[in-house]
């Protein structure tokens, strides 16, 4: 994808990244999926946003150029992939919280043994574990001709197919509870919760 394409409000990335094909080159071949989930977390007034303490060692790539990849861990063991969304310095970026599996799902129900094909993509760590996203990205360039993890265009989702609502498990005040900055594909089988 163009770096152009990051260039814009973060809430409208989220949204347009629906349809887009995420893809991880792993062992000697493509491994991707269809965006089916999105949520947006814009800046250091974002009482949910992990730039909220402002910049710190750990979310340093979410205040980089826009187009890279923020990878961080939860709960000491699940990987998270987002995509900064605005302008280098200024802390914006969208969580992929699903995957529709497309190309290399044996390679996925390999790294997610025993799950069903629903289960391998649908949440932010699933789709991490499915595709070998691990720190080793963070910071990673998604436009680079040469990347091992990349963004494709795909099929636009028509807007009557996009549900927007709260962000699932986010702490603060109603407002931020409430902010309807989560986007996923209506009626899509592998979106999480």
């Amino acid at each position: 994808m163009e770096r152009a394409f990051f260039a814009r409000e973060t809430l409208e990335v989220a949204r347009d990244l629906l349809g887009c094909r995420l893809v991880r080159v792993m062992e000697g071949r493509r491994v991707s999926g269809r965006i089916v989930e999105t949520e947006a977390y814009v800046g250091e007034a974002d009482e949910a946003s992990h730039a909220r303490p402002g910049r710190t060692r750990r979310n340093a790539s979410m205040y980089g150029p826009p187009g890279h990849a923020y990878v961080y861990l939860i709960y000491g063991i699940h990987h998270c992939f987002n995509v900064v969304s605005d302008s280098e310095g200024f802390p914006a970026a969208v969580l992929i919280r699903a995957l529709e599996p497309q190309e290399g799902v044996e390679v996925m129900r390999r790294r997610r043994s025993g799950r069903p094909d629903e289960e391998l993509t649908g949440g932010p760590g699933r789709l991490c574990q499915a595709l070998g996203i691990d720190l080793r990205f963070d910071g990673a360039d998604l436009c680079a001709p040469d990347s091992r993890l990349f963004l494709e265009a795909g099929v636009s989702v028509p807007e009557q197919e996009v549900v927007a609502g709260p962000r699932i498990n986010v702490r603060g005040g109603e407002t931020t509870v409430s902010a309807p900055w989560r986007f996923y594909v209506r009626g899509n089988r592998h979106v999480s919760g």
